[in-house]
């Protein structure tokens, strides 16, 4: 059995990660299964977002990494939706998905926009997605970075899907792991 592609999404809240999502699943040829670690997270109740219960975030986290595997494992195609503020959370998600044809796409936009759409949307705290953005892990290694404010991004993913051969970034990202 073949594995199913990853569309790897990374960025800072509000960078546009879960409407180009719902977007790709709409205009792709194919079923792409949608794995968000807003609802890994939300299987969590939030009084548990403390530094006591540490370890079942840090689990709740690896099970969404190895959920990605498991599904692509299965031929099943997966988008995912993730914010990797923690430099141990992609130096896991290299190491189980290495192998995985994963597209590592780095979703952005303008820090006005960030701040314009956190308060548009108002189930966010402000300024969240600003302090992400020092934390966001890599800051340069990807296979195409793309700009929500901009549009035509989903023709962008779709038109590099074309070319597998050119997913590098995990492959990269593994070397550099290997050797540090």
């Amino acid at each position: 059995m073949d594995k199913g592609r990853i569309i790897f999404l990374n960025g800072v809240s509000s960078s546009g990660k879960t409407t180009l999502a719902k977007s790709l699943q709409e205009e792709l040829s194919e079923p792409y299964c949608w794995l968000s670690i807003d609802n890994f997270l939300s299987t969590i109740h939030e009084k548990f977002f403390t530094s006591e219960y540490r370890t079942s975030l840090r689990q709740t986290m690896r099970a969404m990494h190895h959920t990605i595997k498991l599904f692509s494992d299965m031929g099943l195609n997966v988008i995912v939706d993730h914010v990797l503020e923690k430099q141990e959370w992609l130096d896991e998600c290299v190491k189980i998905l290495h192998e995985s044809p994963v597209l590592f796409v780095h979703v952005t936009c303008p820090l006005e926009e960030l701040h314009r759409r956190e308060k548009d949307r108002g189930d966010r705290q402000i300024g969240q997605a600003e302090g992400q953005l020092s934390r966001l892990s890599p800051k340069d290694t990807y296979d195409i970075t793309v700009d929500t404010s901009k549009g035509k991004c989903v023709d962008e993913i779709i038109e590099l899907l074309n070319y597998p051969h050119k997913f590098k970034a995990f492959e990269n990202l593994w070397l550099q792991q290997r050797t540090e």
